[in-house]
């Protein structure tokens, strides 16, 4: 199979999970526990890629910039500041270690 025919059937089955769950009964999805799992799972699933992006490179393990970038992201989340500052002081650490030869 073509690449487009790929993902045209991926873009299918997400379309189709979407719309059977409108089928599940409304008391299974504001359960207390249902509520529960899915918040765990997106931040699990952030985790997740923001780590294997953080790190990865190709099959193999880098250490480089960004790996700066998100230690200095995760300072500012520790000091509760706003997202842009987090944003900014990321970039601001990847482009410095980056200026100074580091990956």
């Amino acid at each position: 199979m073509s690449l487009w025919a790929w993902i045209i059937l991926a873009s299918v089955a997400a379309y189709a999970i979407k719309l059977l769950g409108y089928l599940l009964p409304r008391r299974w999805m504001e359960n207390e526990r249902m509520t529960r799992i899915a918040g765990t799972m997106t931040i699990g699933l952030l985790a997740s890629l923001t780590a294997v992006n953080a790190v990865a490179h190709g099959q193999a393990i880098a250490v480089d910039a960004r790996l700066g970038a998100l230690a200095a992201a995760a300072v500012a989340l520790v000091f509760r500041a706003p997202f842009l500052v987090v944003v900014l002081a990321g970039a601001a650490a990847a482009a410095s270690l980056r200026m100074l030869g580091w990956g």
